[in-house]
């Protein structure tokens, strides 16, 4: 089996929740994924076992367009894979130098893993959501409550009406105050955390429009969120504190910023240097 790349180990989680059929298709895929990029769907259909509906089922589920996106990604990521160092744990006695060398690499390769997973289609549609809404909330617990507030900060520098909540009551609150007019942006690594799923789904149920962002691969937040966004999801089952998830997850916010303000620049910027200036005024 090659090693798990970001597309690869999505699968590799999933099979547990799999029909028979299609843990053969997965299994398949992951003895094979270096030929199947160079397959077409009725080859991998008939060397698989699988039929072409259960091959496109199985990509939808993994939040591509169809088997077409799929082997396009999945092309992107091993060959990023093969030129990448691969992440490196936390151990014990390891010299300053190493460790500095050892987090920029994560870092790095954890970002580059990101951008090659990115929907395009998905981030416009992100970007335009968050463009037209009236006000925005946004919504993390624990470490992703951290880049909640860091976007927060990112979208009052340029005036807009936005609030960030790490806690639940807070959350829920804010959420059942949005409206159509609206957005919510909802932030969980896993795509797991309870807490961030019930405020996604209370805006929802306000009628907002709701983003995820979480690792890639099928979870609950992405799976309920009318746009997901997703992050390199490498860096689960290491003793990682949180360190490449969370420049991922800042990666892409900073992403969403610059895209509002490219797309408005001759209102916003003004607004990001007076913001700028009368902080500098007044402290």
């Amino acid at each position: 089996m090659i090693p798990l790349s970001a597309i690869t180990n999505a699968i590799h989680e999933k099979t547990s929740s799999m029909n028979r059929k299609e843990k053969e298709l997965a299994d398949f895929i992951l003895e094979h994924a270096r030929e199947i990029v160079h397959m077409g769907i009725t080859e991998l259909a008939e060397r698989s076992g699988a039929s072409t509906a259960t091959i496109s089922r199985f990509c939808k589920q993994l939040h591509f367009s169809g088997y077409a996106e799929f082997k396009v990604k999945l092309s992107a990521e091993l060959a990023g894979e093969a030129a990448a160092p691969a992440y490196q744990d936390i151990v014990a006695g390891r010299p300053l130098t190493d460790i500095i060398a050892a987090v920029e690499s994560n870092h790095l390769r954890a970002i580059g893993d990101t951008a090659r997973l990115i929907d395009r289609k998905a981030l416009e549609r992100a970007v335009l959501a968050l463009r037209s809404a009236r006000q925005i909330g946004v919504y993390g617990m624990a470490t992703s409550g951290l880049v909640a507030q860091d976007f927060h900060q990112k979208l009052v520098r340029i005036g807009r009406s936005a609030h960030a909540f790490t806690d639940h009551h807070m959350m829920l609150t804010s959420a059942s105050n949005l409206t159509a007019d609206d957005a919510a942006i909802c932030i969980s690594y896993s795509g797991r955390t309870a807490e961030t799923i019930s405020a996604l789904r209370c805006a929802r149920e306000s009628g907002a429009v709701t983003i995820s962002l979480t690792k890639f691969g099928s979870n609950l937040l992405a799976d309920l969120a009318d746009i997901a966004l997703f992050t390199s999801p490498l860096e689960e089952g290491m003793r990682r504190g949180d360190m490449a998830s969370r420049i991922t997850q800042l990666f892409l916010v900073d992403i969403l910023f610059v895209a509002l303000i490219s797309d408005q620049f001759e209102e916003y910027v003004p607004r990001l240097e007076r913001s700028f200036q009368m902080v500098r005024k007044y402290t």
